[in-house]
């Protein structure tokens, strides 16, 4: 795709952004440097600190923290989410550039510090810095160049642009986005969201997650005929969740970058000691949804495996419980205005064509998608998503890769608020 013939306000653009390149990495190690893990969700302090560094920047952030009592049910400590309003000329449309910033805790293994932000090699390396405060950093500089350029080259941009840096994506985002959503805080056009590749991300898998706990009759070991071993039936269903799998595979997704569902347990727990028959046994299970699935429909499915595969281990009683449902991502009309954009820019300025796909992670920016804001997934990351190591040992950010990021978002809000 060639540059536009009037490509001035584009490299003002560009221009800014590597003047001020310095400033966003500093910025970016700032949010690095505040913990966010998730759990415990203690995350209202890292929105202060942000909150004060887009202070400094002439931004002003609305804080919107959300009640305690809403967040302790959720297993969270606090949440407040931001808001950066930047209206502009009757006439145009609301981008809002969605970011989330809890995290995973860090884990084993890392040879720089989590909390650090140490840059080395061209990297900068801490839990979060790939996913997702790399675009909070992202969205914020490329505001600022948007509004620096314009006003240089007296442009007129109409819209507005708001900036979510929200706080419960690890958990299902109803506290984060879907609690700005449901409050009538905002209500944008359009949105891009955090992304984690080169790719153009139009719409991702869903996700159930369900806990099933089994009930049986605890008794001596010396006498298991007296009890009803939970444990065995925690086996029988555990064969019958795993041979689901095969026929799920057969469930082709037609979505570019989706593959099928599938269905995974994480977590088990049961019994009380080796010398007792285990009495209970809790499985949490997670089971991804492509695009084309009815989310009842594969509730359903779910529940009435279990419930048979129970029902064939006598004296048992089983509870079924539904941790998350996460609707999929699916395209809707509008979010072409947002892809053609960023892939002409995205090729201008990375020198490779931007392929629009779907993935098999979940994300907030259903909630969006929910309610009929045209969505996609795009920010600061490598061609993949594992090349960065995001949510394992030394996450880090290419910081070329945010530099390019910065420039491909900054040129496509001028073209959509300065047609």
């Amino acid at each position: 795709m060639a540059e536009p013939t009037d490509s001035a306000p584009y490299r003002a653009l560009d221009a800014w952004i590597d003047e001020h390149f310095d400033e966003e990495v500093q910025f970016l190690q700032a949010l690095v440097r505040v913990p966010t893990d998730t759990p415990p969700g203690d995350n209202a302090p890292h929105a202060e600190r942000t909150a004060g560094l887009l202070a400094d920047m002439g931004l002003v952030a609305e804080r919107h923290p959300v009640p305690a009592v809403e967040v302790a049910a959720q297993g969270m400590a606090s949440i407040t989410n931001l808001i950066v309003r930047r209206p502009y000329a009757a006439g145009g449309p609301t981008i809002a550039l969605n970011a989330h910033g809890d995290v995973v805790p860090p884990g084993e293994g890392w040879t720089h510090d989590p909390y650090g932000g140490d840059v080395a090699g061209g990297r900068l390396y801490g839990r979060a810095a790939a996913v997702s405060k790399s675009d909070f950093a992202t969205y914020t500089f490329a505001t600022r160049a948007l509004e620096a350029a314009a006003a240089a080259h007296g442009r007129t941009l109409r819209g507005a642009v708001e900036l979510h840096f929200t706080y419960d994506e690890e958990f299902g985002g109803e506290l984060g986005p879907g609690w700005l959503l449901r409050h009538g805080l905002t209500r944008p056009d359009l949105l891009i969201a955090a992304g984690f590749s080169y790719q153009i991300v139009t719409a991702h898998n869903g996700c159930l997650q369900m806990e099933v706990t089994l009930h049986g009759l605890a008794s001596h070991a010396a006498y298991p005929h007296t009890g009803i071993d939970a444990l065995q039936a925690a086996t029988r269903l555990l064969a019958a969740l795993y041979a689901h799998n095969d026929e799920l595979r057969t469930r082709r997704s037609q979505v570019a970058g989706i593959t099928h569902p599938y269905l995974n347990v994480g977590r088990i727990e049961g019994g009380t000691n080796t010398n007792v028959v285990p009495g209970k046994v809790v499985l949490k299970l997670d089971r991804r949804m492509i695009p084309e699935e009815d989310a009842a429909a594969v509730e359903a499915e779910v529940r009435g495996l279990v419930e048979r595969s129970v029902a064939a281990s006598p004296g048992v009683r089983v509870e079924i419980r539904r941790l998350l449902l996460a609707h999929a991502l699916k395209p809707l009309g509008g979010h072409e205005r947002l892809v053609e954009p960023l892939q002409r820019h995205g090729q201008a300025i990375l020198g490779e064509p931007l392929p629009t796909s779907g993935t098999p992670l979940y994300t907030d920016v259903r909630l969006y998608g929910e309610r009929g804001v045209p969505a996609v997934i795009y920010g600061a990351g490598p061609r993949t998503v594992l090349e960065s190591n995001a949510k394992r040992a030394d996450e880090h950010l290419v910081l070329d890769d945010l530099r390019r990021a910065t420039k491909v978002v900054a040129r496509t809000l001028l073209d959509l608020l300065s047609p």
